[in-house]
């Protein structure tokens, strides 16, 4: 099977019903890369059949992994994902996929352009290219003002820090992943704060996403990201993140080098 290139990371709670179509869809577009990928599905304490459904996933294929955890939050999830997965590229995806898995490809072509390249490419629902579907008024006018907040407190220059599809290199893994505290909704915050921090770019890709009316997104989960925001700058302004130092390997493109060798990817 080898090492693979790409590992893609889908944190789940409760999806028994979708989980199966959500992982045949980026199977499909894998394959069509031919690179040597895994998919890694964390289960986040599911009390319903998701188990079960990605067991039955895994023995057709064992490039899909199952990695279960304590339920937790969709931070700790994609925690554990991230150093759970081996792949020289960790994508992290939604298991709605709101954003097609074809966009995974413009994450990595993005990668073999020196100007351009970083060891952090985030999707963006606001940056250059970016295409919303589906989107109403006031979920749109709701998001803007939580990026207003974490621009002025934590993340100035980042126009979508929530979009959930991420692609971090190895070496960003783990100098960021095992440092991060926040379980909750506003993860996202934190690791890209500590990305920056040890010392890699973070770069925004705008993508094609699909508003999903079953999100789970809700005003009880908006109100404890606001708290978890606060909670990210306090660390950052007391020191809590003393322990997360620029990275060695924030310069180097020896993970870049592992995508630039599939050219054909599409």
């Amino acid at each position: 099977m080898g090492q693979p290139v790409l590992s893609i990371i889908v944190p789940v709670y409760n999806e028994e019903h979708g989980i199966g179509a959500c992982v045949e869809r980026l199977r499909q577009y894998l394959v069509s890369t031919r690179m040597p990928w895994e998919i890694v599905v964390v289960d986040d304490g599911s009390t319903d059949g998701t188990v079960h459904a990605v067991q039955e996933l895994a023995a057709h294929d064992p490039r899909v992994r199952l990695h279960c955890a304590p339920h937790c939050g969709k931070g700790s999830a994609v925690r554990q994902g991230m150093l759970a997965a081996s792949g020289a590229w960790r994508f992290m995806a939604d298991a709605d996929l709101s954003m097609p898995p074809e966009e995974i490809s413009r994450f990595l072509q993005s990668l073999r352009n020196p100007a351009s390249a970083g060891h952090v490419v985030i999707g963006s629902r606001e940056a250059a290219g970016a295409r919303r579907v589906g989107e109403p008024w006031h979920r749109h006018a709701v998001g803007r003002a939580f990026n207003w907040l974490v621009q002025a407190l934590v993340l100035p220059g980042v126009q979508d820090s929530q979009c959930g599809f991420k692609l971090f290199s190895a070496a960003a893994v783990n100098a960021v992943f095992p440092h991060t505290t926040i379980d909750g909704f506003a993860f996202d915050v934190e690791v890209l704060l500590l990305s920056r921090k040890a010392g890699f770019r973070v770069r925004e890709l705008g993508i094609e996403w699909h508003c999903r009316h079953d999100s789970r997104v809700s005003v009880w989960r908006g109100a404890v990201a606001f708290l978890e925001v606060l909670r990210v700058r306090w660390n950052a302004w007391t020191g809590g993140y003393r322990q997360v130092e620029p990275s060695a390997h924030a310069a180097s493109t020896e993970s870049i080098d592992a995508v630039a060798r599939y050219a054909d990817v599409r």
